[in-house]
């Protein structure tokens, strides 16, 4: 569902998000993103989430590093909540022409609460009426190659077996919105997979492409 007063005809900033298994190389590949898109002259910021600076970010990287816990439930609409009070802020940048390159989003919530065994379409309940991504870049890797890579269960959820269920879980929320790619390639090869679908996406927003919500009928 499209913003209310949102005309098709303002140009504006892409939502690019990038998903993924826990260690298949998101952050670097964000980076790069951002790079490529500053030297072509795109204004671009980099975001993640969850944003460990809030003060709700600060419960939720308490619980990541295992120094908290907390009920699946509970955990999971702090994470939501964590999104929400960056909604308007993400919007305002998006408007002013800014693109959003954006280290995990909505889809890592639904898919880590659900992959523990709550139902999926509660984990979505809370994220709908959030800004819908433009382009969702998904990279995807064997769980069991993603064990392999330096610095693997540092944090709560890098458990093999766990993230087996994640990536089933995400398998159930892709959409047209989505661009699948083998993140087991070269780095330099998934980097300019990436650069060039997001830049067909960033320019299709500076056309006019209307903002519109997550998971809104």
């Amino acid at each position: 569902m499209h913003l209310e007063n949102d005309h098709k005809s303002d140009s504006r900033g892409a939502l690019i998000v990038l998903e993924g298994l826990d260690r298949c190389g998101k952050t670097s590949q964000s980076s790069r993103l951002l790079s490529f898109l500053e030297r072509l002259g795109y204004l671009v910021e980099s975001w993640r989430f969850p944003d460990r600076n809030t003060g709700v970010g600060q419960m939720i990287s308490s619980y990541l590093a295992n120094e908290s816990q907390l009920d699946d439930h509970a955990i999971h609409l702090l994470f939501s909540a964590n999104r929400w009070e960056k909604r308007s802020l993400m919007e305002t940048r998006l408007r002013s022409g800014t693109t959003l390159i954006v280290d995990r989003y909505s889809y890592s919530g639904v898919a880590f609460s659900s992959a523990k065994g709550l139902d999926i379409e509660w984990c979505k309940a809370p994220e709908m009426g959030l800004l819908a991504p433009d382009l969702v870049l998904y990279l995807d890797i064997p769980p069991e190659k993603a064990a392999e890579r330096g610095g693997y269960g540092g944090e709560r959820y890098e458990q093999l077996e766990f993230q087996r269920k994640v990536a089933h879980s995400y398998q159930l929320l892709h959409d047209v919105s989505w661009k699948t790619v083998d993140a087991c390639l070269p780095i330099e090869d998934v980097e300019k997979q990436l650069g060039e679908m997001a830049l067909d996406c960033v320019t299709t927003c500076q056309k006019g492409k209307a903002l519109s919500r997550l998971w809104s009928s």
